[in-house]
């Protein structure tokens, strides 16, 4: 039987056709509000880590909260910013994703101005950091779904994974701009990213409002036909990759959350930043160049590679040595490229939601399996290295990488029959 004929900018689920590496020459004939978005990509992230990463120090330091009341702040609006993309795919489906994009930016312009009155007063640094966090979870689901609204199938992988790249680059840059103004100039630093979110905000009030989904045909059947309730925000979650987006961060989380406190005692802050520097390029430049590849790639064997590269690269990380550290974290890397853009293009394959809807599950997804790692990372990290060997914590989460997901997708076909079948 025929499938049904599904709206334009929908990703669907049979296989597209793609056409390898030299789909990067596709980044050369995008629209003007692709290319914006791309490079908002890399100076929204910026802007961000020029602050987010210092805000314990901040906190603590500075305003002297103390480390437990720190540790439930940063732990809360982590949980805000991933959890709450929920709201933001509910936020976009009502209003629509360029006016949610511009809502979000104000809110985060408002969130990094307010962290100038912070520097004296807790409640209001507070206050700045949780208004930044609900920017950022009303903001990703539709960048993403603005990103790809409308795109043909086969060049969604590739505007995906270049936004990640720009991301990554963002994320690595933005700390080591920020570095020598962080506690010298805090003001300044902060007044800077304000204005920088401003001028942002600016042009993302100039992008087009995106067209429809539908065709005025499609309208006029969905008239004909109107649908029998409206779609609750957890309807049509493609169950597996939801799952798996869940493992996947929870066990990657332990490698950003505890490679530092376990790899500068054992070499020097030195070269544990040669080790990051070399992983935000292998990220930033690999992943476009594989994203065709992965695309194509039966979601099974990427589960398969990704958790095999996870788990070989945490067994290495158990060495201690610093070539062991740098191989380990390549690694990682490798599984991250392949786990995080195969998780985002199944979401969108197996739902038939709008991709803000799916964005705003699959940044839940990630919240969950974050927060999980913090609640199991600290306490496992702190066992192994009061027993001396904290290289034990690298192989537990190596036994996991390489048990958690044959066991997570028998348990889920086993609730849900049908829920892991390809396609």
């Amino acid at each position: 039987m025929t499938p049904p004929a599904e709206p334009p900018g929908r990703l669907r689920s049979r296989p597209a056709r793609f056409i390898g590496p030299k789909s990067l020459k596709g980044l050369t004939s995008l629209s003007g509000p692709q290319y914006f978005l791309l490079a908002g990509s890399f100076l929204i992230p910026l802007g961000s880590f020029a602050v987010l990463p210092f805000m314990s120090v901040l906190l603590h330091e500075q305003l002297g909260m103390g480390l437990g009341a720190v540790g439930v702040v940063l732990a809360v609006a982590s949980f805000v910013q991933f959890a709450g993309g929920v709201v933001g795919a509910v936020v976009a489906e009502r209003i629509g994703l360029q006016r949610t994009m511009l809502l979000a930016l104000l809110i985060r312009t408002a969130g990094f101005a307010g962290f100038v009155p912070g520097l004296g007063h807790p409640a209001a640094a507070v206050t700045a950091l949780f208004l930044v966090s609900c920017g950022a979870a009303l903001y990703l689901p539709a960048n993403k779904a603005y990103l790809v609204h409308r795109v043909a199938d086969e060049r969604r992988p590739l505007l995906l994974s270049a936004s990640g790249s720009a991301l990554n680059a963002g994320i690595a840059l933005g700390p080591l701009a920020a570095a020598p103004f962080v506690l010298s100039a805090s003001a300044g630093l902060f007044t800077a990213v304000a204005v920088l979110f401003a001028a942002i905000t600016v042009g993302h009030a100039l992008l087009p409002v995106e067209a429809p989904d539908h065709t005025p045909e499609e309208e006029g059947v969905e008239a004909q036909h109107p649908p029998r309730h409206r779609e609750k925000p957890f309807d049509g979650l493609p169950v597996l990759p939801f799952a798996v987006t869940v493992l996947s961060v929870y066990v990657f989380m332990f490698f950003q959350h505890y490679l530092a406190v376990y790899a500068v005692p054992r070499t020097s802050t030195g070269f544990y930043g040669l080790v990051l520097a070399l992983y935000a390029v292998l990220l930033v430049v690999t992943q476009p160049l594989l994203s065709d590849r992965i695309a194509r790639m039966p979601y099974p064997r990427a589960l398969r590679l990704g958790f095999a590269a996870l788990a070989g690269g945490m067994a290495t990380l158990a060495l201690g040595h610093p070539a062991a550290l740098l191989a380990g974290a390549l690694l990682i890397c490798l599984g991250e490229i392949v786990l995080f853009l195969k998780n985002d293009l199944e979401a969108l394959a197996r739902s038939p939601r709008a991709p803000a809807v799916v964005f705003g599950h699959q940044r839940l997804a990630a919240g969950i399996g974050a927060f999980a790692s913090g609640i199991a990372g600290g306490e496992g990290y702190g066992l192994a290295e009061r027993s001396g060997y904290p290289g034990l914590f690298w192989a537990a989460v190596a036994v996991q990488c390489a048990l958690l997901p044959p066991l997570l997708i028998r348990t889920l076909r086993r609730l849900r029959p049908g829920s892991t079948t390809d396609h």
